[in-house]
């Protein structure tokens, strides 16, 4: 399979020869691991970043499947995500370029090609500034609202992250301050996707984001306005029913912290 959006068509051929010369571009490394490697490259005028993945081997499957987790076998998988997630209204980078090859699950070889998004800044590094130039208390509940509209959004409709960190928030720093902030969600090539998300991944993705944002100053009533925006509704009704999730995601989070700290 190979899909090119027509902005990138005229640099490959549709062709087997195409998807190699796709394989083999070279950029800069952004991040690389055994089987995976992101790439910031440069076509024309314009700045992509690439994700190639050259299969993971019977061992890293086996591996997974022992610890109880989904192997990720190629892009596939973001390339899904990132189309579903679109149509919920949640902004992520635009795909400009999907292929896939093979058969056997070890040896697959896939990219996903995205516009970068220029102009941001991931809310890990936002928050950094935050005990020198503290946030305004408008903007500060504006994105705790957004992350959890975007926490929601994906949880309810069948979807957990699996690394739902900050890092993984990029504001746009073009956006209209009036329109409220625009963030994208990015990295989803371990995202589940099913119909309904099972509990326990809801309890990790939330426990990933309190581990994340636990440095960065946000208050008891903070978390609390962030568990209201969440469920979109009285924060009252909601502790008396969802006392014992919140306090399963806290207790989460709180072990995370130490296993890092």
């Amino acid at each position: 399979m190979l899909i090119l959006h027509p902005e990138i068509k005229k640099y490959f051929p549709a062709t087997s020869a195409g998807f190699d010369q796709i394989m083999n571009l070279k950029g800069e490394i952004y991040r690389a691991l055994e089987g995976r490697r992101t790439q910031r490259i440069i076509l024309g005028e314009h700045i992509y970043f690439i994700k190639q993945h050259q299969g993971i081997g019977w061992k890293e499957i086996i591996k997974n499947i022992f610890q109880l987790r989904a192997p990720v076998l190629s892009a596939k998988n973001e390339w899904l995500a990132l189309k579903k997630l679109k149509e919920f209204n949640i902004p992520v980078p635009e795909v400009v370029g999907y292929g896939c090859r093979g058969v056997n699950p070890a040896t697959l070889r896939s990219f996903i090609i995205t516009r970068e998004i220029s102009q941001s800044s991931s809310l890990e590094e936002l928050v950094k500034t935050w005990k020198q130039r503290p946030l305004a208390f408008s903007d500060k509940l504006k994105l705790i609202k957004e992350v959890a509209r975007i926490a929601f959004s994906l949880h309810s409709n069948g979807i957990n992250h699996r690394d739902f960190y900050i890092c993984h928030f990029l504001l746009d720093l073009s956006a209209s301050v009036n329109a409220g902030p625009k963030l994208y969600l990015i990295d989803l090539h371990r995202a589940g996707l099913r119909k309904r998300t099972p509990r326990r991944w809801i309890v990790k993705d939330l426990a990933g984001l309190y581990f994340s944002s636990h440095h960065i100053g946000l208050t008891s009533r903070d978390l609390l306005r962030f568990i209201k925006a969440y469920h979109g509704n009285s924060l009252r009704d909601m502790m008396n029913k969802e006392k014992l999730f919140w306090l399963k995601v806290k207790k989460r989070g709180e072990k995370l912290c130490r296993k890092h700290s």
